[in-house]
């Protein structure tokens, strides 16, 4: 019986210039996050040092190149947040100006399904008074003393009077407003109600303290009455 006669080759234990961030290909399958942050930035240039191989170090160049890469990375992700930060704000002060409408009579109006003799769509009209404003995902939907449910987009005009037209306030201002509002809020499958005592701000999220010591934002909210 013939020998079987394995050849063997000795393992290079140098890393070579593969390692390098230039030449490193995406993989065409991956699982989970694909975005390469920072922290995974830094681990995988530190990793490259590591195992560069001593008779053939990174040139200068490149490792400032890299490290230029990292900068511009961080700054992406810290613009990102501060704009997160900004849109979060914006959204809590429209939805706030929207509660000073609880009480101010409205005319509305709203399409229906309907076609008038020319074939046109009916349009319904009709004036009330806002009892209450509740949020449906973020969005405000005005609920009038009639029962009337109806959004932003299908007021015509207000009515009653407003206060302080035109002056922008601050949304620790705005919402400063609601203290003495009654609440209602879910926690789990429960809908609990409060009354707000008091609000406050940290990095731009405005809190709203209730009788009953719980802190929620506006996004809690499912209805804001008197």
């Amino acid at each position: 019986m013939a020998d079987s006669t394995t050849n063997t080759k000795p393992l290079n234990a140098n890393v070579t210039n593969d390692f390098y961030f230039s030449n490193y290909k995406k993989p065409t399958k991956q699982t989970g996050n694909s975005d390469l942050g920072k922290d995974a930035f830094l681990k995988l240039l530190i990793t490259q040092l590591q195992h560069q191989d001593p008779t053939n170090p990174m040139d200068d160049r490149e490792f400032i190149s890299q490290m230029a890469q990292f900068s511009s990375l961080e700054q992406m992700q810290n613009m990102t947040k501060a704009m997160e930060s900004l849109l979060t704000s914006q959204q809590q002060t429209q939805l706030m100006s929207y509660t000073t409408f609880v009480g101010k009579e409205v005319k509305w109006h709203e399409l229906t399904d309907k076609k008038d003799e020319k074939g046109k769509p009916v349009i319904n009209e009709g004036t009330g008074t806002i009892k209450s404003v509740k949020f449906v995902e973020g969005n405000a939907v005005f609920v009038l003393t009639d029962g009337k449910e109806i959004t932003p987009g299908n007021i015509s005009a207000i009515l009653g009077s407003s206060s302080d037209k035109g002056v922008t306030e601050s949304p620790l201002v705005q919402a400063s407003k609601l203290i003495g509002k009654n609440v209602k809020y879910k926690e789990g499958e429960q809908e609990l109600q409060g009354r707000i005592v008091s609000v406050t701000t940290k990095d731009g999220v405005t809190h709203y303290v209730l009788d009953n010591d719980k802190k929620l934002t506006d996004k809690d909210f499912t209805v804001i009455s008197e």
